[in-house]
């Protein structure tokens, strides 16, 4: 299995850090979404702010190359998030996790991808070739999040 991981602390608390984790709101800051998104709309059922972060809500990203779907399956409130994406390229099934910590001047971020590559051999391969291309796209996400969030 997988891992990219990266972290940034923002001199924001962890309840405005929270907020830009809603999948409509990654447009605003996440490099890939502003890169291949044509639209992201929420499937389930949002009738409060909480209903985009609680379990079970879906979401679809409709990119260039085809449709994302997010299904959050862990959820705690300014703490943590994980959604499950089908739909990824390769045939890559991720899990992303975005882990809230209260730091003295604000939140430490930490962002987890873990996901599957098939493939074997190959996948392997190709495993290498996208992992430093997506660190420096999640660097660069943080970043942009962080730049919004200190305004």
């Amino acid at each position: 299995m997988g891992r990219v991981e990266k972290a940034i602390e923002i001199k924001a608390p962890p309840e405005k850090v929270w907020e830009m984790l809603a999948w409509d709101r990654f447009p605003e800051w996440d490099e890939g979404t502003q890169k291949n998104a044509k639209s992201v709309e929420y499937t389930s059922e949002v009738r409060t702010l909480e209903d985009k972060y609680r379990v079970g809500a879906t979401c679809r990203m409709t990119t260039k190359d085809g449709d994302l779907d997010f299904e959050i399956t862990e959820s705690l409130k300014n703490e943590k998030i994980t959604a499950r994406v089908t739909g990824a390229p390769f045939g890559m099934q991720p899990f992303l996790t975005y882990i809230l910590e209260p730091v003295e001047e604000g939140t430490k971020l930490t962002y987890r991808m873990d996901y599957e590559m098939p493939w074997g051999i190959f996948g392997k391969f190709l495993d290498k070739l996208t992992h430093r291309m997506s660190e420096k796209e999640i660097e660069r996400s943080l970043e942009q999040l962080k730049s919004i969030l200190e305004k």
